[in-house]
């Protein structure tokens, strides 16, 4: 697609402001776009100049790792407008762990995360989606008795599958037009949903969907703080 010369003034939708995971609540023809796995030179950065070029704002759930080893990057997205929130530290299977160790996990995340954006006065927002939708019940009710947002998938795009670009966007349009709105769920780590972004988002705008900013509610001037690994445990915790 070529370079478009103008932003889109249709695609980008309104900015919801959410304070729990109950808060998601889209309308008919309304998109989240999130990113899970990054940042990654070479590809996140390519994927904000499309998500820039049609006006949009995405959500970006960042590895800990990930931002650690690219802060600059890290801090791009955040400075971009776009909302940053955390993925664990190394991609965990956190159902695998034992509590204590996978609340370690996603701390750790959350703090090498919040050390990369601090580098540009930038904040960690509350948003956090579990690695392979992997969860527990005591796992979920502790992030969400907390402060943390837990974001789930509603269409899972599946671009981590070895397809081409055009079939990674066709069925991802495909099963939004099925549902009729959603959060959705890419990865910025790889070739294939860089090169499929521009045409997913052309089939957007065309289509009459909009595309929606999510950021937390405000909660003081202190923003939030980052959980701590050794949080007591929620007593009778599913």
């Amino acid at each position: 697609m070529p370079e478009r010369i103008f932003a889109s003034s249709r695609l980008g939708g309104r900015t919801l402001a959410v304070g729990s995971t109950a808060d998601i609540i889209l309308r008919p023809g309304e998109v989240v776009l999130t990113f899970d796995d990054g940042p990654r030179a070479g590809k996140t950065n390519e994927i904000l100049a499309t998500l820039d070029d049609f006006g949009v704002k995405a959500t970006f759930l960042m590895l800990g790792s990930a931002a650690q080893s690219n802060p600059k990057l890290a801090q791009q997205v955040a400075l971009n407008g776009h909302t940053v929130g955390s993925h664990t530290f190394n991609h965990v299977d956190l159902g695998s762990l034992d509590r204590q160790e996978a609340l370690d996990e996603i701390a750790k995340g959350e703090r090498a995360v919040s050390r990369a954006l601090a580098g540009a006065g930038q904040r960690l927002s509350p948003f956090f989606r579990f690695p392979y939708l992997s969860q527990t019940g005591f796992l979920r009710t502790n992030l969400m008795q907390g402060s943390t947002i837990v974001l789930d998938v509603d269409i899972d795009s599946k671009d981590y599958y070895k397809d081409s670009a055009a079939t990674v966007a066709q069925r991802t349009l495909e099963r939004l037009e099925k549902r009729g709105s959603g959060i959705v769920l890419f990865h910025d780590i790889h070739a294939r949903t860089v090169a499929m972004l521009p045409d997913f988002l052309s089939a957007l705008e065309q289509g009459g969907y909009s595309v929606v900013r999510l950021v937390p509610k405000d909660t003081g001037v202190f923003g939030r703080d980052v959980i701590t690994a050794d949080a007591p445990e929620l007593r009778g915790a599913l």
